[in-house]
């Protein structure tokens, strides 16, 4: 319908209207064309989208509002469709439901919407909120929020932000508060070894390092130096290794050898209390010196209280780095050139002492990094419990089936395709992540480069994935399944007894309308959220947007958009009557494992049969995976002997 058949029709609908009794509802406008359009994420933005995707100027909705006995005047309407104001009485509370009747909107649409206004802390008494965490707390309040006593707002605020955003846990917390304060040097990929001399200048002021900083050149090429040694498909000659990094192995030393970086820089006057080592000083020849380690261990005892497995494996690293013939420290004694004296740590006379015996000064930090992590391991403590957050679904008789009921929360919540195109995109792409994690099991790295091939196309040759390391969902048409194929080499766990060097395959079921999700999907939802961007292939693509092309989900964001998901669907909202769980806490993908584990543990009793379940071995679902309560076990003795009395 063009804009003149529109406005035609609008009239037409408005003349019938007259005749009319007052107390008739308002006119409902048809659903213009459809159209896909970027979902506005303010107030104003949202009304102006769909006042002119009716025809409707502030004229038109003033005498519609009218009719329905709103008194709320054009002018009003002008300054709420340019965000000059916002509504905040009750009376305009009452407009904004008659616009969304008329508009055809979900009910609390344009209320949510104005949660996210620029001026909504100020209206609505939310103290201190950012526009970001507006938009995270929206969804999760109710829609007679602003209409409650401040008191009641400033209860329900505080539920949310403990439970759902924080997630309640005392480890959350900890990280929580640790993330205010970032002190960590980050490690960039450098082609180009000259790359952050421009910036020299600001490492000489110590007080930049309270939040996360990038390394200087120098720290830069030593770590890159150390990614090749232990990346590379061959030793460079010369040099001896034992063991090699694979991809996440490497971000994730390099992620916590930039935090022992990090809190040698950060100030000793700022909130993380470091050291205040001068960053021209740092060099991984620091590693060599049981004094630095020595601080860096105190240090962490003193900001968390007590010491963990977290500890113990640097301490693994830094043997590692210095063990005869196969440490990349000990085959590097150029480094200890670098080295600059650090008043309280490191004096002249120790450095010379170490340049004049690299190998024995190696020797020295390998005996006393290992001595030290058999003292740590004696009273490490477990920091996080990895099944607290879904405690409630373990301790279920049918973990699966419980957690489940996520899956069902979102379709109950699947907004309408034709009205909200990319938002029902997002809802069938989030039970589509709930559906084969529970299906595979798989480790979150190999769903999130799960690569697709639709029906009627060819299957990528299994030795294009081997070299890829991904698998891949496609079409069997021999069997008439979806079916998803994993070589051994894109896990983790690719050498362990379970794969005995052979791929993973696993036809999914066509279980309560599975292969219409991912038909859907793939034929409309998909390309809603690319949105004309570059195909990664991948079957899980982002919502791109102006400021984010890549559709590809790295381990950040596909970790986050699980959160999302059990925050708005599974944590059981007692204000809004939203999500499925109650007692759910938020969490990642990873645990889903645990819940897989479990179950085929409380069904069967079998650690074998449940490691099927996470492709690993009896020995580690035994030590890592699945909480197998003690009265399960005396349940399933008890069938077997309850048959004598049969």
């Amino acid at each position: 319908m063009d804009q003149k058949s529109q406005l035609a029709f609008k009239f037409e609908t408005e003349h019938a209207g007259r005749k009319r009794s007052r107390s008739s509802a308002t006119v409902q406008l048809p659903f213009p064309s459809f159209d896909v359009w970027d979902e506005p994420t303010t107030f104003h933005e949202a009304l102006d989208l769909h006042m002119r995707r009716h025809g409707d100027d502030s004229h038109c909705l003033h005498r519609a509002l009218k009719r329905a006995g709103v008194g709320v005047d054009c002018k009003t309407i002008r300054t709420w469709r340019s965000g000059e104001k916002i509504p905040h009485s009750v009376t305009s509370f009452k407009a904004l439901n008659e616009i969304e009747s008329r508009y055809r909107l979900g009910n609390g649409y344009l209320k949510a919407k104005l949660l996210c206004s620029a001026r909504s802390a100020r209206h609505f008494r939310i103290e201190g909120v950012t526009g970001a965490e507006q938009r995270r707390l929206a969804w999760h309040l109710p829609d007679d929020f602003a209409d409650r006593t401040q008191t009641e707002q400033r209860e329900i605020l505080e539920w949310v932000r403990r439970v759902i955003i924080s997630g309640a846990t005392e480890y959350r917390q900890y990280q929580a508060a640790s993330l205010k304060h970032r002190f960590g040097i980050q490690f960039p990929v450098m082609d180009d070894a000259n790359a952050f001399r421009e910036a020299e200048d600001l490492f000489d002021d110590p007080e930049l390092l309270a939040g996360a900083a990038p390394a200087p050149p120098q720290l830069s090429t030593e770590m890159l130096d150390l990614l090749r040694f232990k990346t590379a498909t061959l030793t460079r000659v010369g040099f001896e290794r034992n063991g090699v990094w694979g991809e996440e192995t490497a971000s994730q030393k390099a992620e916590h050898l930039g935090l022992l970086f990090g809190a040698l820089a950060a100030s000793p006057r700022h909130a993380v209390k470091g050291y205040g080592v001068r960053i021209n000083a740092l060099t991984f020849a620091l590693l060599i010196f049981p004094a630095v380690w020595d601080w860096y261990l105190q240090w962490r005892h003193a900001r968390r209280g007590f010491f963990t497995k977290w500890e113990v494996d640097m301490l693994s690293v830094g043997a590692a780095l210095a063990r005869e013939n196969t440490g990349w420290l000990r085959q590097s004694p150029l480094l200890a050139d670098r080295l600059l004296p650090i008043p309280g740590l490191l004096s002249a006379d120790d450095i010379a002492g170490v340049r004049a015996d690299w190998p024995g000064a190696c020797d020295r930090i390998h005996k006393f990094a290992n001595a030290r992590k058999r003292e740590i391991e004696r009273v490490a403590r477990v920091h996080r419990d990895p099944f607290e957050p879904i405690l409630p679904v373990l301790e279920a008789a049918s973990p699966v089936g419980e957690y489940r009921k996520i899956a069902d929360e979102i379709l109950r919540l699947m907004p309408d395709e034709a009205r909200y195109p990319i938002a029902a995109a997002e809802s069938v792409r989030s039970l589509l992540m709930i559906r084969l994690g529970l299906h595979l099991g798989v480790r979150q790295k190999n769903l999130r480069q799960l690569l697709v091939r639709r029906r009627g196309e060819p299957a990528t040759p299994e030795r294009q994935l081997v070299d890829l390391k991904r698998g891949e969902l496609r079409w069997n048409e021999r069997e008439d399944v979806w079916e998803v194929f994993i070589p051994a080499v894109a896990f983790k766990n690719m050498n362990s007894s379970f794969f005995s060097n052979r791929p993973f395959r696993l036809a999914l079921p066509d279980l309560a309308h599975l292969y219409r999700y991912i038909d859907e999907y793939l034929s409309r939802h998909r390309a809603r959220l690319l949105r004309g961007s570059p195909d990664p292939r991948t079957f899980f693509v982002k919502t791109t947007k102006c400021s984010t092309a890549d559709a590809s989900y790295d381990q950040k964001s596909f970790y986050d958009a699980w959160r999302l998901i059990t925050q708005r669907f599974g944590v059981f909202n007692p204000y809004t009557g939203r999500g499925a769980i109650a007692g759910l806490l938020p969490h990642g993908p990873h645990s889903v494992r645990d819940v897989l584990a479990t179950h085929v543990l409380k069904v069967t009793g079998s650690y074998e049969q449940a490691s099927y379940a996470i492709q690993d071995t009896p020995e580690v679902v035994a030590k890592h995976y699945g909480r197998f309560l003690p009265q399960d076990k005396a349940a399933l003795a008890a069938q077997v002997l309850n048959k004598a009395w049969g």
